[in-house]
C-alpha cells in the first residue's frame, strides 16, 4: 500500500514537471532568441550596432504582422497560405493607385493609395472567409487558391513590372527612425502586437478564437456563430497582409510584384516557433513574435556572416520542421495525459 502511495506520488511530481515544461512556451522560445542573439554578435562584429538594430527590426516588422495575422487563423484551427501572396498584391494595388493619382497631388495619392492597398488585402481576406466558412472549403485548400490568385493579379497589374513613380512622401514613412533607434514600420508592428494582444486576452472575439480552434463542434452549440466568426478571422488576416504590403511599398519607395513571395512560410513558422499548435486552440501573438524576431535575427546573422541568402530559405524550412514535429510531439503528450 505504501508503495503504491509513492507511485501516485511520483507519477503526479513527473505529471507535474512535463506540465511545467511544457507550460515554458514563450520563455523557452525567447531563450533561443537571447542565444542567437549572442550567438552572432560573437560570430559576427557589428551585429548588435544601431544601424544593424534599426534594419532588423525594420525587415521584422513585415514577418511580425503576417505572423500575428497568422496567429488569428491558426488558433481556430486552420491556416491561411495566401498572407505573402495577399501581401504583394497589395502593394501593388496601392502603387499603382498612387502613381495613377499623382498628377492630382502627392498627399492625395499617398493616402488614397494606402487605403486602397489596405483594403485590397482586406477583399482578398474576406473572399477567403467566405469560401471557408460559407462554401466549407478545407482552409488549406482555399487559401492555396487564393495564393495562385492574388500571385496571378499582382503580375497583370503592370505585366510583372516594378512602379517606381511614387509620391516621395511614401519613402519618407519608410525611412522615418524615430530617436535614431526606432523604424516607423517597427512601431507600426508593435502597435499591431498590442492591438492584437488587447482583443485576444480581453475581449469576446479573443475567446471566441481560441474555443473554436479548441473544440469547433463544442462552441456551435455554446451559441457561437462559428461560420461569422471564421469569416471575421481570415478578413482580418487579409486586412493586416495589406497593411504589410503598404508598409514594404513605403520601405523600398517601388511597388514590385517579387514582394510577398514565400513570405506565409516565414509566418506560419514564426507562428508554430512561438508555441502555437497548427491542431488550434493554442498559441498568442507574443510567442509569434518572438518567432518573427528569431527568423529576423536569424537572416540578418547570416548575411553579416556573409553566408549565401540560398541558404536563409534551407533554414527557414529545417526550422519550419523541427518547429511542427515538437508540435506534435507535444499534442501527444498532451492527448496521452
Amino acid at each position: 500500500m505504501a508503495m503504491d502511495t509513492v507511485r501516485v506520488v511520483e507519477s503526479s511530481d513527473t505529471k507535474q514537471k512535463r506540465v511545467t515544461l511544457q507550460d515554458l512556451g514563450e520563455l523557452w522560445t525567447l531563450g533561443i532568441l537571447i542565444l542567437l542573439s549572442i550567438v552572432f554578435s560573437l560570430a559576427a562584429p557589428g551585429f548588435f550596432s544601431v544601424q544593424n538594430w534599426v534594419s532588423t527590426t525594420v525587415a521584422a516588422s513585415n514577418t511580425i504582422i503576417l505572423a500575428v495575422a497568422e496567429t488569428f487563423v491558426i488558433l481556430t484551427g486552420g491556416i491561411d497560405l495566401s498572407v505573402g501572396a495577399i501581401l504583394g498584391l497589395s502593394g501593388m494595388v496601392g502603387a499603382e493607385v498612387m502613381q495613377l493619382l499623382l498628377p492630382k497631388g502627392d498627399v492625395l495619392s499617398l493616402v488614397l493609395g494606402i487605403l486602397a492597398g489596405v483594403l485590397t488585402g482586406a477583399v482578398c481576406g474576406l473572399i477567403n472567409g467566405f469560401v471557408v466558412s460559407v462554401m466549407d472549403i478545407t482552409p488549406f485548400i482555399a487559401t492555396l487558391g487564393m495564393l495562385g490568385i492574388a500571385t496571378g493579379a499582382t503580375y497583370l497589374i503592370t505585366n510583372g513590372t516594378d512602379i517606381v513613380n511614387l509620391p516621395q512622401e511614401i519613402s519618407k514613412i519608410g525611412d522615418w527612425v524615430i530617436g535614431g533607434v526606432f523604424g516607423f514600420p517597427a512601431l507600426v508592428a508593435l502597435v499591431v502586437l498590442v492591438v492584437a494582444w488587447y482583443f485576444l486576452r480581453k475581449t469576446r472575439f479573443g475567446k471566441y478564437t481560441y474555443a473554436v480552434g479548441s473544440n469547433m463542434e463544442g462552441a456551435r452549440r455554446s451559441g457561437i456563430n462559428t461560420r461569422a466568426h471564421l469569416f471575421k478571422v481570415y478578413t482580418l488576416s487579409g486586412f493586416l497582409s495589406g497593411l504589410a504590403g503598404m508598409l514594404i511599398v513605403a520601405r523600398l519607395a517601388t511597388g514590385s510584384p517579387l514582394e510577398g513571395a514565400n513570405d506565409e512560410l516565414n509566418a506560419i513558422a514564426a507562428v508554430v516557433i512561438g508555441g502555437a499548435s497548427l491542431f488550434g486552440g493554442r498559441g498568442s501573438v507574443i510567442g509569434s513574435t518572438i518567432g518573427a524576431l528569431i527568423i529576423s535575427v536569424l537572416i540578418s546573422g547570416l548575411v553579416i556572416m556573409g553566408v549565401q541568402p540560398y541558404w536563409q530559405t534551407v533554414t527557414i524550412g529545417i526550422i519550419i520542421i523541427l518547429a511542427v514535429f515538437v508540435d506534435q510531439r507535444r499534442y501527444r503528450n498532451r492527448v496521452l495525459r
